[in-house]
This record gives structure tokens, sequence and C-alpha cells, in this order.
């Protein structure tokens, strides 16, 4: 089956104003809003042009971005500072934002969910041997984007 003709646009003002729709429905970083432009069909000049609009409006900041996106993975994926910065950079944010960002996960909110993640996860792990679970419940909560050192001091003091 044939998929449908995308339309493209050409005219920058009706471009400008579908932007905004696409930046005021939720929090966009610059990169996301250039790429839908592009795939738009605008020419480069215009996309520019267009983003420093946006920008000038205030319907698109980076800042603002990566607070909600870390905010938003963390609190809703259980998402760890490894993976939410690395989501953040394949989203082509700033280093300095994406430090800004982090700083905003308090220390005790972080702990608390390192360990909610490995205690939900215990419950499944069905491995007798300590070394051999501990060893699963480490690499299930690397892979969620906590930071190893944490995990091992939070299994070396909990029994879960």
């Amino acid at each position: 089956m044939d998929s449908p003709k995308k339309t493209k646009i050409t005219d920058p003002k009706v471009a400008l104003t579908k932007a905004e729709h696409y930046c005021a429905y939720q929090e966009r970083s610059q990169q996301e809003v250039r790429d839908k432009l592009y795939e738009w069909g605008l020419w480069p000049d215009a996309v520019e042009n267009i983003i420093s609009e946006l920008i000038g409006r205030n319907y698109l900041n980076e800042e603002r971005f990566a607070k909600a996106y870390t905010q938003g993975k963390f609190k809703q994926k259980g998402w760890g500072r490894i993976k939410i910065k690395q989501g953040l950079k394949f989203k082509k944010v700033p280093d300095v934002l994406i430090k800004k960002a982090l700083l905003t996960i308090d220390g005790d909110d972080y702990m608390r969910m390192l360990e909610a993640v490995l205690t939900k996860k215990a419950r499944t792990v069905i491995e007798r041997d300590k070394f051999k679970r501990n060893y699963k419940l480490q690499n299930y909560a690397v892979s969620r984007g906590f930071e190893a050192d944490l995990i091992a001091d939070l299994l070396k003091s909990n029994d879960l």
C-alpha cells in the first residue's frame, strides 16, 4: 500500500503558525522543531528564521525544555541521571543546560527512586544465589541510567 503523500509547507507564515501549535502542545528542543520544519519541506533560511521567532515569542526555550524533560523522565519513567543525560544529548541540548537540569533532581528523591526501582525488580528476579541476584539487579538499575556506585552501596546496605 502506498503511504499517504505528506503535504509540504512552503509559506513561512503558515509554518510559523503550525510550529507555534507544535511547541504549545508540549515542551520541545530546538532540534526537534528544526527537524519538524525540515520535514515540512522548508528551506534552511526559513527554518532558522522561524526558530529565532519562536525563541523570541517564548514558545521555544531550551532550558525550560531540559528541566521539563529531566523531571518527566525521572518522575514518570524512573530514569537515572545517566540515561536522562544521554536523552538530552540526543536532542542536542547544550551541556551547560543539561547540568543545570540534572541539578533539579533532589538527592533524597533520587535515592528513593533507585530503591523503588530495585525493590520492584527484586520481586520479579527468581535467582536464589545472592551474588547472581545482586548482579541482575545491578545490571537492571544501570540500564535504567543509575550510577553503579550508588546501586552497589544500596544493595550492600539493604537486603532486597
